[in-house]
């Protein structure tokens, strides 16, 4: 997505990011409002409009708190991109049940772990007792703090974080 864009809502709270030309449609309707712009402006032929870094709703949407989807590439996120048994971070990883399907072990997030080729292989269908591996760290679902959630944007709009702190 070119130039993100975060979308607040009413009482500032982090809700999305959007492309720019949704939020300028957003602000053209008066449905948001621009709270900063570091982007410079887009002309048309008779006006300029700010791009905008962060808009804030004009009505409060309400909707559930958002939680991180279980994906292969949240666990590696959630696990640093390191493996979990032997702490080797490399480029091929695999996702490990630690209790291995075959015995029971659920898909979820407290069974999934980020786990090298050599100790996925090593460890096999086997639980942690009969190879005698251990864990580096606990699984466990990551936070759903909007820090967390929209971290992947924050090297490049380092803006945000005062918007994201706290929620």
């Amino acid at each position: 997505m070119e130039k993100p864009v975060l979308v607040l809502n009413s009482n500032y709270e982090p809700i999305n990011v959007c492309g720019y030309q949704r939020a300028i449609g957003l602000m053209l309707t008066h449905k948001a409002t621009l709270i900063m712009n570091g982007r410079g402006v887009i002309h048309s032929a008779n006006h300029s409009f700010p791009i905008p870094s962060v808009i804030r709703l004009s009505h409060m949407v309400i909707r559930p708190r958002q939680r991180v989807a279980l994906s292969r590439r949240e666990v590696f996120r959630r696990d640093h991109f390191t493996c979990q048994y032997c702490g080797k971070s490399t480029p091929n990883l695999t996702v490990d049940h630690v209790i291995p399907k075959r015995l029971g072990g659920a898909h979820e997030w407290k069974n999934l772990v980020t786990a090298c080729y050599s100790c996925n292989h090593l460890k096999g269908g086997r639980g942690l007792s009969e190879t005698g591996m251990t864990l580096l760290h606990q699984p466990k679902e990551p936070p759903s703090s909007a820090g967390y959630i929209f971290a992947r944007y924050l090297t490049e709009n380092h803006e945000w974080g005062d918007y994201l702190d706290g929620w």
